[in-house]
């Protein structure tokens, strides 16, 4: 098989699935559904690992050329293309190897879901869109990927679409990308304009270096330099699908999808989009240190304040969510600081243990019976050990312990970000400082309430009992909810098991085997760009990666390594010993609770302006534009003139003859009078 038939293998395996169960899963039932996508994932899973280690090896040559050409016009053609590099490479087995994982989760997790056929279609187009924007080698391309997944995330987030919660929150995610995506359109014009008439990524980057000094006029008599207009706008469909501030307030929502879905948007597919788009695009960001600037400010902000929002959740999938925020941020930091490699290990690394978190939630829900408040759970541990020892592991890399994945990813971005000589570096390093406390308090607040303490369901079922539901708000997933009387915690069935410990492993391991060639390595050379002279940031990063046993016992005297541990430490004492001084501080300080409870005002200041704004403006159009001046004076006004004009010349139509013989009279010395004018004047 020649390589353009194996890349079309692991591009097109899990949209034929998806299909298939999509069109024809009424007709061949449930199990031939979930056999049919999971062979089709499994397939792009098996030979992207195949092609990675060929790229390890040195057996595998980069493979850059179009498939099928889309459109021609002009002097333009468009055309489906792939580029399959080392970066390229290491996507394929992050997404299709979490996908995989996540498709045999869900056998167990909607086995009593009506949708269940249509669930794996979704999941597995899901899948095809993520490989066809990784796979690109053109904007075009690339385009059509990133609006791919955005709509299979529209049509996962409303999955229970008789649930307006479920309706409100995929609408929100699909509006908040829409503006993302116009910035995004905006700068793939720009390329198109002045990068030389291609859109393909080799092309774009060998014309970058002489327009490193054009400049463009936005406003009137104001230069600005071409290349950061770019890369702002590029960045700007970034934070839209990556979520950072401001363009965030869609992936909490997301949350109202099934769990499994949850896991395959947060850990492995849509929002590390942008990541990898930023990290293709680093020829471009390079040559632009405001574009760095924005970029590292925007991560910045996602990473220090989304954390803070985890502290006050007491839904075990929010939780997980705004923790996915705060990641993201990490890693939009490391693009600012030009440590795209850095990044993009982040990227890796995270998706394997967010997914194992996020997984695990879903079994502590299904073992709750689809009761997901926090507050009702404790003890968990001895009723459900896989998930409990599971998600333990998940916890662990997340807050960056030693040798843990989720350390040598994290700690390399505080390093780039300690070493970077931008402007915005020094309240980036402070930010993603403070984020590893806040992590680890979070993290292992949800660890305590969940899997320690106090059985706290049977209590809780007696007050709802008594006073009612607990809630008012409708609850995240779906079925029944929380344990009855005489109900008990239940591990969760095999199928949900086997993709908690195949995830666990690379959650603990992959990052002390990986950051050598990653980080330290060759492995993205002539992949992902760094001017080390101008942005030294990646270098000290790179020097630590050469060793991953001595980063790892070094750790265990950094300020990282000690932040994380006052956090795990301190979320302990206050839930386990002295759960009454959260409380006490709940109440001490109600007016800061209450802004992170109602998460920023966000949502009200977007609505009050754009929402509300829009309608207003909205509302101007239609009855100044519409009503008054188009119906009003050009349509109406022009029917009104006209029979204003009939009227007036309707009363000289009399049907007598004397009054047409004295106009006519009139008219004949009207006439006379013009004609002798000359004579008498003279």
């Amino acid at each position: 098989m020649d390589m353009k038939s194996l890349y079309l293998l692991i591009a097109l395996s899990p949209l034929v699935g998806s299909v298939i169960a999509g069109l024809f899963g009424w007709a061949i039932g449930r199990r031939a559904a979930h056999v049919v996508t999971i062979l089709g994932v499994a397939v792009s899973a098996v030979l992207s690992i195949g092609v990675l280690k060929g790229f390890l090896d040195g057996s595998t040559q980069v493979f850059n050329a179009p498939v099928y050409t889309w459109l021609t016009v002009g002097g333009f053609e468009f055309s489906v293309g792939f580029l399959v590099d080392s970066l390229t490479a290491m996507m394929l087995v992050v997404v299709t190897s979490v996908s995989l994982m996540v498709h045999i989760y869900t056998i167990g997790y909607m086995h009593e879901d009506p949708g269940y056929q249509r669930f794996f279609s979704y999941i597995s187009l899901f899948t095809f869109s993520m490989l066809m924007l990784v796979m690109s080698n053109n904007f075009i391309q690339l385009f059509f990927g990133w609006e791919a997944v955005g709509l299979v995330s529209y049509l996962l987030i409303g999955f229970w679409f008789k649930r307006p919660t479920a309706i409100f929150a995929n609408l929100k995610a699909f509006l908040v990308n829409r503006v993302g995506d116009f910035g995004f359109l905006l700068g793939i014009g720009l390329v198109l304009a002045y990068f030389g008439g291609s859109l393909n990524y080799s092309d774009v980057f060998a014309a970058a270096p002489a327009l490193a000094s054009k400049t463009i006029q936005i406003i009137p008599g104001v230069e600005w330099s071409l290349l950061t207009v770019t890369c702002i706008l590029l960045f700007i469909g970034a934070m839209g699908k990556s979520a950072q501030f401001p363009l965030h307030v869609w992936l909490p929502d997301s949350m109202e999808g099934p769990t499994p879905i949850s896991a395959l948007i947060h850990a492995a597919t849509m929002v590390t989009a942008g990541i990898f788009m930023v990290s293709r695009m680093s020829p471009l960001f390079e040559m632009s240190d405001t574009a760095l600037n924005v970029v590292m400010v925007a991560g910045s902000i996602t990473a220090l304040f989304m954390g803070f929002l985890g502290v006050v959740q007491n839904d075990i999938k929010r939780v997980v969510a705004y923790s996915t925020l705060s990641q993201l941020g990490y890693m939009t930091v490391a693009l600012g600081a030009s440590a795209y490699s850095v990044a993009m290990f982040h990227v890796m690394t995270h998706a394997f243990f967010k997914a194992l978190l996020f997984l695990g939630a879903g079994s502590v829900i299904m073992g709750m019976h689809h009761d997901q408040d926090m507050r009702n759970m404790g003890g968990l541990r001895k009723y459900m050990p896989i998930t409990w020892i599971t998600s333990l592991l998940g916890s662990l890399a997340l807050i960056g312990t030693p040798f843990f994945s989720g350390f040598y990813s994290k700690d390399s971005i505080i390093l780039a970000v300690e070493n970077s000589n931008l402007a915005a570096s020094g309240f980036a390093y402070f930010a993603v400082i403070a984020g590893v406390f806040v992590t680890a308090f979070y993290s292992f607040r949800m660890y305590f309430l969940v899997f320690h303490g106090k059985e706290r369901w049977m209590e809780n079922h007696a007050h709802h009992e008594h006073h009612g539901d607990h809630d008012d708000e409708e609850p995240s997933d779906d079925h029944h909810h929380g344990l009855g009387p005489n109900d008990k915690p239940h591990e969760s069935p095999w199928v949900v098991t086997l993709p908690l410990a195949l995830l666990a492993i690379p959650s603990v391991l992959i990052g002390f085997f990986a950051i050598h060639p990653l980080v330290g390595g060759e492995f993205f050379k002539g992949v992902i760009y760094t001017n080390l002279e101008a942005h030294p940031g990646l270098e000290a990063a790179m020097h630590h990666a050469h060793d991953a046993m001595a980063m790892g016992l070094h750790a265990f005297v950094t300020l990282p390594f000690w932040l994380a541990a006052a956090g795990v430490a301190l979320a302990w004492f206050f839930y386990m010993k002295a759960p009454h001084i959260p409380a006490a501080i709940k109440q001490k300080f109600s007016g800061v609770h209450t802004l992170l409870e109602n998460k920023y005002y966000m949502d009200e200041l977007y609505f009050a302006v754009f929402a509300k704004g829009s309608r207003a403006l909205g509302t101007f159009f239609w009855k100044v534009g519409d009503m008054l001046l188009i119906d009003g004076l050009l349509v109406n006004g022009s029917a009104r003139l006209v029979g204003s004009v009939s009227r007036a010349v309707r009363k000289l139509q009399t049907g007598f003859i004397y009054s047409y013989a004295a106009v006519m009279i009139i008219g004949v010395l009207v006439l006379m009078t013009y004609w002798f004018k000359p004579l008498i004047l003279r």
